[in-house]
């Protein structure tokens, strides 16, 4: 192991906050930071980093190998979303991106951290749209990787064969099922390895996780929460500038789902990696980071905006 991967260890990078939201009371999050040491981070904002909600999904799975690339630009936080990971599973008050959102904010004033640039992959892209939606002061810029909420398939059937994989493994957890769901992942099945099967069952069977889940799941669902977890409705109202990144080849939350948030966010703008499918932090890792390093670089204060 050399210096640099003792540094970005997942336990070196480890860290935990007991925050404080209305909905959920008193709540300990979990996340793993690096960068903000100086040099070319000093005077960028922090990002912040939003996972996926697969089964055994965390900030740590989804951007673990990521963290390196970006900490060289900025400080990075990787959080743990309420019911994943390392942090606390309460039942789900309200839609979940909402719930999730205030937990964010709520650590980010643990933190004294004014304002972040904000990346999330598909419910992790929802969440950070709904912070940007309810807290825009709070944010930079906006990179949404197959964003849940936003993504409106407008071709595909609904439940996507990605989603019903994961309906499939709450149903019935199995490592068979996870692998199954992990498969739509991704093009390349190389990366659908036994140790990320292992790891990712490990921790989607975890105490709690499942009712988690299934509690998160629900409040899409819910006649009472649903629509508010319907992010497309209000997409006309996000200022901010914002990258959609899709991988062409996308199971889970599809291409065409990309049109509407195009059309309808005034300050967005699309990148598509070919061969690629809802993990484009892993399968396109490094013309992943360029892209939306580049995109975040030009980020300008407010005020001359």
């Amino acid at each position: 192991m050399t210096n640099d991967d003792q540094v970005f260890s997942r336990e070196a990078t480890r860290r935990t906050a007991q925050v404080k939201t209305e909905a959920a009371g008193e709540i300990t999050l979990s996340y793993h930071e690096g960068g903000g040491e100086g040099g070319a981070s000093g005077d960028r904002l922090p990002l912040v980093m939003l996972h996926g909600g697969g089964p055994g999904a965390s900030s740590w799975s989804n951007f673990g190998p990521a963290l390196p690339g970006f900490a060289a630009e900025y400080r990075t936080l990787l959080v743990d979303q309420p019911g994943f990971g390392g942090s606390d599973k309460p039942a789900v008050v309200g839609n979940y991106y909402r719930f999730a959102a205030d937990a964010v904010v709520a650590l980010l004033d643990h933190l004294g951290i004014p304002q972040v640039h904000l990346l999330g992959n598909s419910l992790g892209g929802g969440t950070a749209m709904r912070l940007a939606l309810s807290y825009p002061d709070r944010v930079g810029r906006l990179v949404l990787m197959g964003p849940g909420g936003l993504s409106l398939n407008l071709f595909h059937a609904d439940p996507t064969e990605g989603v019903q994989r994961l309906m499939d493994f709450a149903a019935d957890p199995s490592r068979e099922a996870l692998r199954a769901f992990i498969s739509t992942m991704v093009v390349d099945q190389a990366l659908v390895t036994d140790e990320l099967v292992e790891e990712r069952y490990a921790d989607a069977t975890a105490p709690g996780a499942r009712e988690a889940m299934a509690s998160m799941g629900w409040s899409f669902y819910d006649p009472e929460t649903a629509e508010d977890g319907m992010l497309w409705r209000e997409a006309h109202r996000l200022r901010h500038h914002t990258l959609l990144t899709w991988g062409r080849e996308d199971r889970v939350n599809p291409l065409d789902g990309a049109v509407a948030a195009l059309k309808l966010i005034p300050r967005a703008q699309l990148h598509v990696f070919p061969r690629c499918g809802h993990w484009a932090q892993i399968e396109a890792a490094d013309e992943f980071r360029e892209v939306a390093v580049a995109f975040l670089n030009r980020h300008q204060p407010r005020s001359s905006r």
